[in-house]
């Protein structure tokens, strides 16, 4: 009789434990199949803000801003809850953001740490005496020497975006120099003389030049298969773009410090904007 009991309950466990085992193999396999609704498609790692500074004196902190992080806090933050200006109230707790980046835009951004210090810089915006250098890689291959662009801009929709509109837009030029051409790519100088949001990005539409990987304003990802001659590809792998954002990166900024003295803050290219370049030099 104990025996009896014994295996109906062992077999009881057994069921049990099977049927589990098939639920979680199957809730697997559908967060395999449904990878957008299992894992984010970016989920930035916690920054450590020091590591971020490529200079620092008593009024200022030049960072190199990751791509993917706010520079201000969102309505809806990121799981990671990281922006730019929460990090650096956490280093300091009177730092002020002297100017913005995109969220998907890397590189060099200021930081003013007292009140007498950002109005300096602040002022050195209002009277377009900051010199700002971005570089883009864009679509198709283009020869810009010097090229100015000088169309008024206004936001659309929800403000996410904007569109070029000379009877209400606000004033917007940008300078355009070619780098260096590729063979289906160009990178890009770019040099806003004013501030407005999304102005390099729109600029360069207009030029039929847009940013790579930049679909809000016709720009198209770019593939090794794209430059890479004799390119293969396994079976059922599926290639991704050489850079999965807006291939547009904040190089230098030039203003001048309260002492006087005038100065260019460099930012090198993170990893995926370095990776790209390397790559299209490479095949070129």
């Amino acid at each position: 009789m104990l025996r009896v009991l014994g295996t109906q309950r062992g077999t009881e466990e057994t069921q049990s434990f099977t049927e589990m085992f098939s639920f979680l193999f199957l809730f697997v396999k559908l967060c395999v199949s449904s990878v957008h609704l299992c894992v984010p498609t970016f989920f930035p790692m916690k920054l450590n803000f020091a590591d971020l500074i490529v200079f620092e004196n008593d009024d200022y902190i030049l960072i190199n801003k990751p791509p993917h992080v706010a520079s201000l806090d969102e309505r809806t933050t990121d799981r990671a809850g990281q922006s730019i200006i929460r990090l650096a109230k956490a280093y300091n707790a009177d730092a002020q953001l002297g100017h913005r980046l995109d969220k998907e835009t890397s590189g060099i951004l200021a930081i003013a740490k007292n009140p007498e210090a950002y109005r300096h810089l602040a002022m050195q915006f209002e009277h377009r005496e900051v010199t700002k250098r971005y570089h883009a890689v864009a679509n198709g291959v283009h020869n810009f020497d010097g090229i100015s662009v000088y169309l008024p801009i206004s936001p659309i929709k929800d403000g996410t975006a904007v569109r070029i509109d000379r009877e209400k837009g606000k004033v917007a030029e940008t300078i355009f120099n070619t780098l260096q051409a590729y063979s289906t790519t160009t990178l890009i100088e770019c040099m806003p003389i004013t501030g407005r949001m999304h102005q390099i990005r729109v600029h360069l539409m207009c030029l039929k030049a847009p940013i790579a990987n930049d679909p809000t304003y016709g720009g198209k990802p770019v593939f090794l298969s794209d430059v890479k001659r004799k390119f293969n590809l396994k079976q059922e792998t599926q290639e991704l773009p050489l850079i999965q954002r807006v291939a547009l990166h904040a190089h230098s900024l030039t203003f001048t410090l309260l002492d006087g003295t005038e100065q260019t803050f460099v930012a090198p290219y993170p990893k995926d904007f370095g990776v790209l370049v390397k790559q299209l030099e490479k095949f070129a």
